[in-house]
């Protein structure tokens, strides 16, 4: 997944998927390494909640 970080929190990031411009809860140990605004790639094993906003644990995550 391709993203916009919106916001960082302990151990998540909120961000807006660009293919679906729906946001996202990204579960991560490494929410602290990135800031609002940055473009990221996400990977995770395609696993995605029914919430709202839905959620996902990344895998991987690193700037584009």
């Amino acid at each position: 997944m391709q993203a916009t970080v919106f916001s960082v929190e302990r151990g998540q990031l909120l961000v807006c998927d660009h293919a679906t411009r729906q946001e996202v809860v990204v579960h991560t140990g490494q929410a602290c390494c990135f800031h609002v605004g940055d473009c990221i790639c996400i990977h995770y094993n395609g696993a995605m909640t029914n919430s709202l906003p839905p959620q996902i644990s990344a895998t991987c995550i690193h700037r584009r």
